[in-house]
């Protein structure tokens, strides 16, 4: 099975190089990765083209006209040389088994949904002064517990062979991280991709996906503690979600789980 890992950027070419460096020690290498970025940056474009890959790679980018991100995603798709899709945010550094598990668990019936650690202003500028704090950055957050971050329950890495393996199987989603999620491309053009009627974030590109998916009849299925992720801690800009709210209880009330404003144009 070809994999695409696909991620969504804004301008932060740190916050970029460093999940990058968590690619690269990935105990499964073979993937292709795809930039996709919501604008079209210099800085970010200067430093894609001098970045050593080790995998093949894409960068994909749009005019910066506001919050586009599904428009971008739904480019991503278009261009993916994978059958099963892997999406993760710039600002998500990843666990060293995380693509291993997404590829593992990858059934096309099923939404792969994981969660993230967030991570300390503290933590994220130690690790981002010093990338070598990658490889061991799970037990260097127990250790310090009290300051490093928040959900540090995810951060366990636990294999679902292993004796502490029935965590796993309780451990269960019911909802949807657009920094954490995986599908086959198959799922995906079922359904039209993202919809672009969403022009703010939240909800468009991960709770909406969530219900026209298992309207179509694919299953949730958890891979917390397997694939594990880190975010970087950054000051976020709250948007009010309700108007994105309304817009999906209009669509849900429709039962329009394929989209007229996606990967094609209906």
């Amino acid at each position: 099975m070809k994999i695409s890992l696909i991620i969504s950027i804004y301008k932060n070419v740190p916050f970029l190089k460093l999940v990058l460096e968590s690619l690269q020690v990935q105990s499964y290498q073979d993937f292709e990765i795809i930039i996709s970025e919501d604008g079209e940056d210099e800085n970010v474009r200067q430093f894609v083209a001098s970045y050593p890959f080790k995998q093949s790679y894409q960068h994909l980018t749009q005019k910066d006209d506001g919050w586009q991100k599904n428009k971008a995603l739904n480019n991503a798709i278009k261009k993916s040389q994978g059958d099963w899709l892997i999406f993760i945010d710039g600002d998500c550094v990843l666990h060293k088994r995380f693509v291993e598990f997404h590829a593992k668990m990858a059934d096309e019936h099923l939404i792969l949904a994981g969660k993230r650690v967030k991570l300390s202003a503290e933590t994220s500028n130690k690790l981002l002064s010093n990338p070598t704090l990658l490889p061991t950055l799970s037990r260097y957050l127990y250790i310090h517990f009290w300051k490093s971050g928040r959900y540090l329950e995810e951060a366990l890495f636990i294999h679902p062979q292993g004796l502490l393996g029935w965590i796993t199987r309780i451990r269960t989603m019911k909802h949807l991280k657009g920094c954490n999620m995986s599908f086959s491309k198959k799922a995906l053009y079922a359904i039209n991709g993202f919809d672009e009627d969403y022009t703010l974030p939240a909800i468009g590109e991960d709770v909406d996906i969530l219900w026209r998916l298992q309207q179509a009849g694919y299953q949730l299925k958890s891979v917390r503690n397997m694939a594990v992720m880190y975010h970087l801690h950054h000051k976020e800009s709250w948007v009010s979600q309700e108007l994105n709210k309304l817009k999906m209880q209009v669509k849900r009330s429709n039962n329009t789980y394929i989209c007229t404003n996606g990967i094609q144009k209906l």
